[in-house]
């Protein structure tokens, strides 16, 4: 891989691994050394990289893995995942933002509550936007193994919301 590939080709994911690994790290200075080790790695194996069908995928799991790491070597094993959606409070009245942020807040306590594999899934698809075979790509995971996972992620996540907007649990 030339240099003005790479410059095509893997920094314009740049924002996309740093909003991912920040998710995971919850700290900004760490998601940033993560994305240049990302490139790094990228760069130092870019003789590999033109056999590769899906460039992004592979850096968001390459950028992953360097998380993970980083968050084993704390001891912190908790993963988060950070608001979803920015709130739209400009043309909502008050009780219509807070009753939004509550059910954002139920959302996103419930995800954290499933398996890892899942809250992995759930957050690649509905929160980063990534498609079904990409996420496939990325976690090494079967194409029906990622919509399965999703599909039960998604179907507890709105069960769990269900009984608390009707029973107060």
């Amino acid at each position: 891989m030339s240099l003005e590939s790479f410059k095509t080709r893997v920094l314009p994911v740049k924002d996309k691994l740093f909003r991912y690994t920040l998710r995971i790290l919850k700290n900004e200075d760490e998601a940033k050394d993560v994305v240049q080790e990302t490139f790094i790695k990228v760069w130092n194996k870019r003789d590999e990289m033109d056999k590769l069908e899906n460039m992004e995928a592979w850096c968001v799991r390459v950028a992953r893995n360097l998380a993970l790491d980083k968050l084993k070597s704390k001891h912190n094993n908790s993963v988060d995942i950070d608001n979803a959606y920015d709130l739209q409070t400009s043309n909502q009245s008050p009780y219509s933002s807070a009753e939004q942020s509550d059910t954002m807040r139920s959302i996103h306590h419930f995800i954290n509550q499933l398996p890892d594999m899942q809250k992995q899934i759930i957050q690649l698809r509905d929160i980063d936007g990534f498609s079904y075979q990409e996420i496939s790509d990325i976690l090494k995971q079967n194409l029906n193994t990622v919509k399965v996972n999703l599909f039960r992620a998604r179907k507890q996540v709105r069960e769990q919301l269900i009984q608390v907007n009707a029973y107060g649990l």
